[in-house]
């Protein structure tokens, strides 16, 4: 997931929580947690909380949901408000608010790439576990540049070129963190089908299918293959992925893309739905040790 293969939409629904290594959306969730849990415990309403801020109650759920940036006077004045006295603790709140304000590397793509899926690449960014089922395509996280480009241009030979390139580039960029000194681990189901769709054409497809051996073979990375002869898990229906982070601010997040939008569950009952769609997809799929068999005769077939 988090492929964005459609056009610009707006997002069906943004996750409360909060917590990271880096991304302004992951720390303003986990900002708004906390202000939002400091606000309850002193008794106060967010109309009132609103009224320190010189703002609505709305702009204060925004806040409280890490929908919106921080003023740091904003911060200052609720703090004050909470009744928070720990100089420490102040101090460590205002700067989470002022790195929250500061813009990620994915805002350069701003033209290009719709706010929906700007939550997901904040997110992406922060989580330490990314659990994904996929259905179509190799997830953008395992995609070479070349396969990356055939997937962006599907269906849209109209598109201006600069564009295309901008978002391939946001795309291999967001693999960095696959690689970076902490890097998040990923857990991939593939249904067997992507492994002989020709995207790109057969050259293309040979290409990503030994880019896959190679990114398999790495200790943060576990793909499996769902196999024709397996029936999949029940209730797995389309592509998914489970983002999980590691402050406990943050739950994790359920992303699930549509041609234009994207929903964002973090509900309880909800992520455990998908976990346990996740483990079922697991033990259905091939084993990890037939993973590079199954990648090689893919490959075989294109000769």
């Amino acid at each position: 997931m988090g492929e964005w293969t459609g056009a610009a939409g707006e997002a069906v629904s943004v996750a409360g929580g909060g917590g990271g290594d880096g991304g302004p959306t992951a720390l303003r969730i986990m900002l708004g947690g906390q202000l939002r849990r400091m606000r309850e415990q002193a008794g106060i309403s967010r109309a009132d909380a609103g009224w320190q801020i010189r703002a609505s109650e709305s702009k204060v759920s925004r806040m409280e949901l890490g929908r919106v940036g921080f003023k740091e006077r904003d911060v200052s004045d609720l703090l004050e408000l909470y009744g928070q006295a720990d100089e420490q603790e102040r101090f460590r709140l205002t700067e989470l608010a002022r790195a929250a304000n500061n813009p990620g590397w994915w805002s350069r793509y701003g033209d290009v790439m719709p706010s929906w899926f700007t939550n997901y690449v904040g997110l992406e960014v922060a989580a330490t576990l990314i659990r994904t089922y996929e259905v179509m395509f190799v997830p953008g996280l395992l995609q070479t540049e070349e396969y990356a480009r055939a997937v962006v241009q599907l269906g849209r030979s109209y598109q201006p070129q600069e564009e295309v390139t901008q978002r391939v580039s946001l795309r291999v960029n967001r693999q960095q963190i696959l690689t970076r000194a902490n890097p998040a681990r990923l857990w991939v189901v593939i249904d067997e089908s992507v492994l002989h769709r020709p995207v790109g054409g057969a050259d293309v497809l040979r290409g990503q299918l030994e880019h896959l051996i190679k990114w398999a073979q790495q200790p943060n990375i576990t793909l499996q293959i769902m196999p024709f002869s397996s029936a999949g898990a029940a209730g797995a229906g389309g592509a998914f992925s489970i983002l999980r982070f590691p402050d406990g601010d943050l739950p994790d997040i359920v992303y699930i893309e549509h041609a234009a939008s994207a929903l964002y569950l973090d509900k309880l009952e909800e992520v455990d739905e998908y976990a346990a769609i996740m483990e079922g997809l697991t033990i259905a799929a091939a084993p990890v040790s037939a993973t590079e068999g199954l990648l090689q005769q893919a490959m075989a077939r294109l000769d």
